[in-house]
């Protein structure tokens, strides 16, 4: 491992990442007071870059930027969202979103509560899961039976700062590196692999720089139409909207308040922010076909037509089972519609109480199908991805024919051409280790939540594991996750690094290989000692007897 590598990418983003705070900040004072400014980023703002000065001034070498290899990029990848996470959960717990240092009359244990609350809703928003701890049981600014709507009652700037996070998880905090930093960073393509895990990455432009600012600014549009079309239905403001905008595309799901979408009762409302939940779950490089009008190449992908088919199914299966429980017909559908994309982009709003004894059993089975696959690849949307699951589809298809035809030679294919046995064993192998956290992370966290059902425990592993927000049981869409543990919460927020990574990526930093230091190369020592000695053995040639 060569650290220097290590030291160089996370200095950056740490420097980069000051960015952010330092504009929060500022929005803090102007729409909050000066007080709260300076409690919630003033400490972060001078963490962060510190830190990365240290980082590139101490641990680096002049030649670093030229000693990018895939595994320094990958333990990279998977270290930046830590760390990011760790800097990004100061201004909750600094600012009093939960009880931290300067909360009065706050006992140690409560301090210590709010810091790993803090760390969770940070974890949450960077990798763009949605689900919150903000409740009246766990923040100083609500009182119950006094604050009707919690989340609302948080200081402006430190929820935009919220929506902030989502936003720069949601496209990837290594793709906005590429963007700004590739220049001094170097070895785009093996960042961009790490990140990218699993998908074939498309490039748009002939440099992975200019892709990266092709796909941000496609990002950026989106993100500014949405809330000019949110603020225009005159259900939202400007403040709302701005959230909501920024919410939405990185599928991440924080809302302004704890009703979510449903607090506003508004088909048009809905209508929108359900468009943009469905394309933020199709591949981003489709997008941009669609932008540059080449419909035919974005319209005939495998993946997305695979993705309109499941969505569409989920949607009729969850309307016709609302109906046959009594709910109207229009009702029935305005719900399916916007509850299956919510969820199967993992993007979490809800728009109602899916939990509500309306909703029969079998919606319930769907909605957990629709956390564990997820959207597309190459989209902001979590899950294991529509691609991986149909390969894997194929690959068991293909398996089951060679039983009745064992000489029959068939090739995997996606979108007519030949899927590499390598990417497939990748995509196998995810799954087995999918499969495997998902058992041992439900074992985990029912030790951990004795009391809870298995309906919650399996569901709040999957919804953290696809990204999703929301679950199933006693966290449902009504519910925050502040009834569970400390213990339980770490679990989860560490559940959430891995299926942001999707998990190989998080993974390759458990294999004691990663870490093990790289020998230093003896050749040119070598050469030099042996030309030493040809020189010694010529010249005692010379010496007269």
């Amino acid at each position: 491992m060569r650290f220097d590598v290590l030291s160089l990418i996370l200095g950056w983003t740490l420097i980069a990442l000051t960015v952010p705070l330092v504009i929060c900040g500022f929005i803090t004072w102007w729409l909050d007071d000066l007080e709260m400014a300076l409690y919630a980023f003033v400490v972060p703002a001078l963490i962060s870059p510190t830190l990365g000065v240290l980082m590139l001034s101490v641990w680096t070498r002049t030649d670093t930027s030229e000693r990018l290899r895939d595994r320094e990029a990958f333990a990279a990848v998977a270290l930046v969202w830590p760390i990011a996470v760790f800097i990004g959960s100061l201004p909750y717990w600094l600012g009093g979103v939960f009880v931290g240092p300067f909360t009065p009359d706050a006992s140690m244990a409560e301090i210590a509560r709010g810091a790993i609350n803090s760390w969770f809703e940070s974890m949450s928003g960077f990798t763009t899961t949605g689900a919150t701890v903000i409740s009246h049981e766990m923040s100083p600014n609500c009182i119950a039976g006094i604050t009707t709507d919690c989340i609302n009652a948080q200081p402006r700037g430190l929820l935009i700062w919220r929506s902030l996070t989502q936003w720069f998880g949601g496209m990837g905090i290594i793709m906005l590196g590429m963007m700004l930093l590739s220049r001094v960073i170097g070895g785009g393509m093996a960042l961009a692999r790490a990140e990218l895990t699993g998908p074939s990455l498309s490039k748009l432009r002939p440099k992975l720089k200019q892709t990266a600012f092709a796909l941000w600014g496609l990002y950026l549009f989106l993100t500014f139409f949405e809330f000019l079309l949110l603020y225009f239905t005159g259900a939202m403001d400007l403040f709302d909207s701005v959230n909501h905008a920024l919410t939405t595309m990185p599928t991440g799901g924080f809302s302004t308040h704890d009703a979510s979408i449903g607090f506003y009762d508004s088909f048009l409302v809905e209508s929108i922010i359900l468009i943009f939940m469905f394309l933020a779950g199709v591949n981003f490089t489709l997008l941009w076909f669609i932008r540059d009008g080449d419909f035919k190449r974005a319209f005939g992908d495998e993946e997305f037509r695979n993705y309109v088919v499941y969505l569409t199914v989920a949607i009729l299966a969850v309307f016709v089972a609302l109906l046959a429980s009594g709910t109207s017909a229009g009702r029935a559908l305005r719900d399916s519609m916007f509850q299956v994309v919510s969820i199967g982009t993992s993007t979490g709003y809800s728009s109602t109480n899916y939990m509500d004894a309306s909703w029969p059993l079998v919606t319930h089975l769907i909605i957990f199908v629709l956390m564990v696959v997820g959207a597309s690849a190459g989209s902001t949307g979590g899950g294991l991805k529509l691609l991986r699951v149909t390969l894997a589809f194929k690959v068991a298809m293909r398996e089951l024919v060679r039983i009745a035809q064992p000489r029959k030679v068939d090739r995997i294919r996606m979108n007519g051409e030949v899927v590499e046995r390598q990417q497939i064993s990748l995509i196998v192998g995810m799954l087995i280790v999918w499969v495997g956290l998902f058992g041992i992370s439900s074992i985990l966290l029912a030790i951990f939540m004795p009391g809870d059902s298995f309906e919650s425990i399996t569901t709040l592993v999957a919804s953290s594991l696809g990204n999703t927000g929301p679950a199933l049981g006693d966290y449902g869409p009504n519910n925050t996750w502040a009834g569970m543990n400390s213990g339980a919460l770490l679990i989860t927020s560490v559940l959430m690094w891995f299926g942001r990574l999707e998990l190989l990526t998080a993974v390759i930093l458990l294999h004691p290989r990663t870490w093990k230091r790289e020998k230093r190369v003896q050749s040119d020592r070598a050469a030099i000692a042996l030309f030493r000695r040809l020189m010694e053995d010529k010249e005692e040639k010379k010496k007269p007897d």
